[in-house]
Parts: structure tokens; C-alpha cells; sequence
């Protein structure tokens, strides 16, 4: 039988508190790093907004707009609208795709079709582009005509019915920008419903819960924070996207309407569209644009990891 001497035990001590000091630096400086790069994109964007944004120094903008916010509040709720549209039609397939692998699925399916899910992350945005605009929105034209000759009286299915011929609306954009958000909302959910602690859910099978019974009882209060952390993930990813959305989106002014073409724009495929030519006032008023999807995706994550965190002290405050 070995013993171990106290000059090897503190030599381990030492080593091991070296370690730990490095790894903290290392961490520290990172975290510190990407403040820093953060402000500096802040800082730019602020400055080259500025003549655009003053009111003093704004000339007739884009589409003859009097001021900046005129401009720029069409593009915003145009992304927002296409993003929101995106994640309503990817949360519900997502989650109940993840549950299916994690819970439902037998072992020799789940893995081939998480694994199939996990390669839609890896087509590129510019194939999902040319998909939707050649495939899906044509594929949706009856389906707007419907919405409009049956619900025409709801705002958001309202509009001429003859300029939908082409598809390219706000709803194909957000049915494109759900396929695209799928895999990483499906990705994150699967692995938090893995997580899932197996003692609760024996102990709730044990006392004659069914499987969806158990589900609800203790996977989902357990992924809580986790799910609404993928969820605002994707959003981020959907509010940024430029390319799919510019070649299938119809650009145009500002309506309410999701199945009409030419109608809507976001502000990234504004400033893909225009950026390039763009000089002087023009070029000022992308880089707001630009701006303001900054701030939005800014506090997206804020409000996200303020609800993160709700969640994850009512958890520890019940365990």
C-alpha cells in the first residue's frame, strides 16, 4: 500500500491553483476582448449614423422620407415581423421534433434523424434563397389567393390578391427563415430534453403517469430556461439574415399585409441591395439602418437572459 508524501500533495496544490489562475485570466481577457470589439462596432456605427440619424443634417432620404425614423421604421417592423413569423412556425416542429428523438424514437432512428436535422444548418443561406424563390413561393400563390378571398378582413391577409402572382412575400420569407431556424432550435431542445434528471422521470412513470404525462411533469419545467434560450438563439439568427431573405422578399414600402409582394423589406436586405452603390447620405442612412438592428438584436438577448435567469432562480428556489 503507496502513500501519497505532503510534498507531492502540495506540489499537486500548487499546479492546480496555477491552473486555475491562468484559466481565469484566459477567460477574463477573452470576455473582456469581446466587450471591447463590441463597443468599437457600437461606436462606428454611431458615428457614421450620425448624419442620417440628426434631423438637422437629414436630406430627402430613400423614398423621399422627410426624416430618418420614416425610413428606417418600415425596415424594422418588416424584420421583425419576418422573424417572428419565422420562429411561430419553427418552435412547435422544433420541440416536438426534439421530443420525439429524445423520448419517442427508438435508438437506431433518433441519432439518423437528429443527424439529418443537423445538416439543414449546414446548406448555405444562398441555397435557401434560390429554393424559396424558384420552388416555394410560386408553390404559395394558391394558398395566398385563399387567405385573402377567405380572411381578407384580418389586416395581415388583406391586400390585392393579382400581386401575389409571384410569391415573393413577407410570409415565404418567414417559411423560408423557419426552415433555416429549425435545426437550431431542434439541436439545443434535444440535448436539454437529454438532460433531463432519469430519476424524475422514473419516479413519475412509477406512479402511473403516461409518457406525455410525464413529459409535461418534469422534462419541460426542467428545460424551461434552456427552450427560451434556443428560441431567442434563432430569433437573433433570423433578425440578421441577409441573403435568403433578399433574394426571396420583394422589396418595397411598409404593409401589413403577409401575402402580398413588393409590400415589405427588412433592414438587411435593404442594406445588401443598396449598400454597395451607396455613398455619402445614402451610405449614412444604411449604416443606421444598420443601427437599429444592432439595438434590436441587442436587447432581444437582454430580454432573453433576463428570462433565462427568472427561470433559473424559481428552479433553484424550488429544488
Amino acid at each position: 500500500m503507496t502513500s501519497t508524501s505532503p510534498r507531492t500533495k502540495s506540489t499537486a496544490r500548487t499546479t492546480s491553483a496555477v491552473g486555475d489562475k491562468v484559466f481565469f485570466g484566459l477567460s477574463w481577457t477573452g470576455g473582456a476582448i469581446i466587450l471591447v470589439v463590441l463597443a468599437f462596432v457600437a461606436a462606428f456605427l454611431l458615428i457614421e449614423a450620425l448624419p442620417a440619424i440628426m434631423p438637422e443634417t437629414f436630406g430627402p432620404g430613400a423614398d423621399q422620407a422627410i426624416d430618418f425614423w420614416s425610413y428606417v421604421w418600415p425596415l424594422m417592423a418588416g424584420t421583425v415581423m419576418v422573424s417572428v413569423i419565422a420562429l411561430l412556425l419553427a418552435t412547435p416542429i422544433a420541440i416536438g421534433i426534439s421530443l420525439f428523438i429524445s423520448h419517442y424514437a427508438p435508438r437506431r432512428f433518433a441519432n439518423p434523424i437528429g443527424y439529418l436535422i443537423d445538416l439543414l444548418a449546414a446548406i448555405p443561406s444562398v441555397v435557401y434563397g434560390a429554393w424559396g424563390m424558384l420552388v416555394l413561393a410560386p408553390a404559395m400563390v394558391p394558398l395566398y389567393h385563399w387567405l385573402h378571398n377567405n380572411l381578407g378582413f384580418i389586416p395581415l391577409f388583406a391586400g390585392d390578391p393579382n400581386v401575389t402572382n409571384t410569391g415573393r412575400t413577407l410570409m415565404t420569407s418567414g417559411v423560408v427563415l423557419a426552415v433555416m431556424v429549425l435545426p437550431i432550435i431542434t439541436a439545443l431542445c434535444r440535448e436539454i430534453f437529454l438532460q433531463t434528471p432519469h430519476l424524475q422521470q422514473e419516479a413519475a412513470l412509477g406512479l402511473g403517469a403516461t409518457r406525455w404525462e410525464m413529459i409535461k411533469m418534469t422534462v419541460f419545467p426542467f428545460a424551461r430556461a434552456g427552450v427560451i434560450s434556443s428560441i431567442m438563439l434563432a430569433l437573433g439568427r433570423a433578425l440578421g439574415e441577409t441573403m435568403a431573405v433578399t433574394m426571396v422578399l420583394s422589396a418595397g414600402g411598409f404593409s401589413w399585409s403577409l401575402v402580398t409582394s413588393g409590400a415589405n423589406a427588412t433592414i438587411p436586405s435593404e442594406i445588401a441591395l443598396n449598400f454597395p452603390e451607396a455613398f455619402g447620405q445614402r451610405q449614412s442612412e444604411l449604416i443606421a439602418a444598420g443601427l437599429m438592428l444592432f439595438v434590436i438584436t441587442l436587447v432581444v438577448n437582454v430580454i432573453a437572459r433576463a428570462i433565462v435567469n427568472s427561470h433559473a432562480k424559481k428552479a433553484e428556489g424550488l429544488s
